[in-house]
């Protein structure tokens, strides 16, 4: 069995049956975010954790509030596709047209292409990292593109350039440079290639009973992005880094055999040539109904009643907006239902699940057994939560999901999620896939670097929308994610930071760096740190400030301490530039004169605020919060309380992830556990 659910780990926790990978091996760095101040430092006492963070510094583009600078600039492609699927042959055939326009203050003599399909190609570099089960391989004899037919047009004649195409990466050279600010050309080429029948968990081909299921992702040319932070972004597609793409409008046109039915990105430009009259009424109650409505039932998929009379092959038309991906799906077997998603600015979703029939499940939404026959439901919810709990309406018309090959994968509007899956396995995945609509389709992060930004950020949004669906009490939540957390820094070693680029982070710790790890930090953050209110401002401003743009990490940084008012230095260095851990400790404790000493220690690098509860001889009890200022300048702090104490416990909610809790607490009689073990 094919390994491909690494990436659904910090789903599974929230629902009580977490994967947590391990970490291992040196740190890395990025190369936009320098390293934080090493601990080892000369400095007395905490001052190596509280010394202010080497961001980059801020400029025109960037500011040090978090916000995009004055003269902040991206670039923008718009694409025009006409594909076609041979699904005997197993085969696609294309003619991709970008009209691309540099935006940047510099001329550019060159352009990159991204050439994804060519991850397949046996013997690529991507090829050469996976073994022939991992969940990223899928090289074949005949994989990769076949590019013919490059053509350049700007400011006359069309013409052929040079260009070089090097595994998943092309150059291409331009006879004259693009202009700055504002410049346009078109490059066109022809390309095709074999389908893989599993193309790193990401596309691939389902052999259901009534029919294979095509799910096409990363399946055309597409542009790099050219910014401000690193110039080309021109990294190969390895398999574990996912990808970072330029926003645009598409018109793609899908041409298949007129027995199958096509999912996609974007909103379907003619219902009325590929669809039958009673599929076109059924779809427009749908656009209105809270319930699901069928489109196409269990009994009609692959009918010939289900498709437009007449022979030949039909061309599916697709447009879509402000996105930075375009993916499809292509099946005679498709069950096809549909429902509207309220996103809470007055324009409904048409929220909608294909499937095979080897996808029904059994059971109520909420069993264990439940299948696809409820993935619209699913789906719904995931939009309409995330719109009203983030106050981020969800903004594109369409949001799809597709039974399949591939694990849990998303691209603009729609998702490719595992035909197998079932009940909270199956809800987990969707509402992740879905989540992502907001992190990376919306805000714009660089995937290929910095899987944390999409990743970990979704995750996190993901516990409170799966508390929301069934009815968890929070405490489920914090639980495993300190569960998590603490097994990646003590049983497994995580001494590589979070702040490490995708592909160079071993396969079995992307589960826990990527995903779980900083997602545990930002519910810190909200839950322990800030506070639901401050955070939630600041979340939403990130989200405000940089969709449809591309942040960096030091963008999301200063914004959180720009609307909170919060100097989080000490935060970001230990959770996300390194390793450190959290260990708090009751050092004495003395009562004396109906008065309670307690002397707090912290023995980790990453100092937090300290909770205690004061449970005194009469019954009472008190809590006392010393803020993370009351360590800077020595790691250890006395509070002084009312009363004589009867027991002390730090952190008597449960949030932290402290490695050593046997010097949690103290009972009167029974001392305290000196550091190094003795009492």
């Amino acid at each position: 069995m094919r390994l491909r659910l690494a990436c659904l780990a910090a789903l599974f926790a929230l629902l009580g049956a977490a994967l947590f990978p391990p970490a291992a091996h040196a740190q890395q760095t990025d190369g936009q975010q320098r390293p934080a101040t090493d601990r080892t430092e000369n400095l007395p006492g905490n001052l190596p954790a509280f010394a202010p963070l080497d961001l980059p510094t801020p400029n025109a583009y960037r500011s040090a509030s978090g916000r995009p600078g004055p003269q902040y600039w991206q670039n923008a492609a718009d694409y025009e596709i006409d594909v076609t699927l041979d699904p005997e042959a197993e085969r696609i055939d294309g003619t991709v047209r970008i009209s691309y326009t540099n935006n940047a203050p510099e001329a550019l003599d060159r352009l990159w292409v991204q050439l994804d399909q060519n991850l397949f190609k046996e013997g690529s570099r991507g090829a050469a990292l996976t073994g022939e089960e991992d969940r990223f391989s899928g090289a074949f004899g005949e994989g990769g593109y076949d590019i013919t037919n490059v053509r350049i047009e700007h400011g006359g004649p069309s013409y052929e350039p040079e260009y070089l195409i090097d595994g998943t990466i092309m150059r291409v050279s331009l006879d004259e440079a693009l202009g700055a600010e504002d410049g346009s050309l078109s490059l066109s080429m022809d390309f095709a290639f074999q389908i893989p029948e599993y193309g790193a968990d990401r596309m691939g081909q389902f052999d259901a009973a009534a029919g294979t299921v095509f799910q096409l992702a990363q399946w055309y040319p597409r542009m790099f992005v050219f910014d401000d932070v690193n110039g080309w972004n021109v990294m190969p597609y390895l398999g574990q880094g996912e990808y970072y793409l330029e926003y645009g409008t598409f018109d793609v046109n899908v041409t298949v055999p007129r027995e199958m039915i096509v999912a996609a990105t974007g909103t379907l430009e003619n219902p009325g040539e590929v669809l039958t009259a009673e599929q076109r009424q059924r779809l427009d109650e749908a656009r209105t109904s809270d319930d699901p409505v069928t489109i196409i039932g269990r009994g009609e998929a692959g009918e010939a009643g289900t498709r437009p009379d007449g022979s030949g092959p039909l061309t599916w038309q697709f447009h879509a907006e402000e996105v930075r991906d375009f993916s499809w799906a292509a099946s005679e077997s498709f069950i096809w239902d549909a429902a509207r998603a309220e996103t809470g600015d007055g324009n409904p979703a048409l929220v909608q699940s294909f499937y095979p029939e080897e996808g029904i499940g059994s059971g109520p939404a909420k069993g264990r057994n439940a299948g696809w026959e409820h993935s619209t439901e699913y789906v719904q919810h995931s939009i309409e939560h995330y719109s009203e709990r983030w106050d981020a309406p969800y903004p594109y018309p369409t949001a799809t999901n597709v039974a399949g090959i591939v694990a849990g994968m998303e691209y603009p509007m729609i998702a490719f999620c595992s035909v197998e899956s079932r009940g909270p396995s199956l809800f987990g995945v969707t509402d992740h896939e879905f989540g992502h609509e907001w992190f990376p389709m919306v805000v714009g992060s660089d995937e290929r670097r910095h899987a944390w930004m999409d990743e970990g950020i979704n995750t996190f949004m993901n516990q409170y929308s799966t508390l929301a669906y069934y009815d968890q009490p929070p405490a489920q939540v914090r639980q495993s994610f300190r569960a998590a957390v603490r097994e990646g820094a003590i049983d497994r070693a995580a001494d590589r930071p979070i702040l490490t680029y995708s592909d160079r982070i071993p396969y079995d710790q992307l589960g826990f760096l990527a995903y779980n790890k900083p997602a545990a930090g930002l519910f810190l953050l909200r839950e322990y740190v800030l506070g639901a209110e401050r955070f939630d401002a600041a979340f939403q401003s990130y989200y405000d400030r940089w969709a449809y743009r591309h942040p960096q990490p030091a963008d999301f940084f200063r914004t959180i301490e720009d609307v909170t008012g919060e100097d989080l230095d000490w935060f970001w260095r230990g959770w996300f530039f390194s390793n450190d851990r959290i260990d708090q400790a009751l050092t004495n404790v003395a009562t004396s004169d109906d008065t309670t000493r307690v002397q707090v220690a912290q023995q980790a690098g990453l100092p937090m605020p300290v909770e205690l509860r004061i449970e005194r001889d009469d019954g009472s009890a008190a809590t006392r919060r010393l803020p993370v200022e009351a360590f800077f300048s020595e790691d250890t702090y006395t509070a002084v309380v009312p009363g004589d104490a009867e027991r002390v416990v730090i952190d008597p909610r449960g949030y932290l992830p402290d490695v050593d809790m046997d010097d949690n607490a103290w009972s009167d009689g029974a001392g305290i556990r000196a550091p190094g073990g003795s009492q």
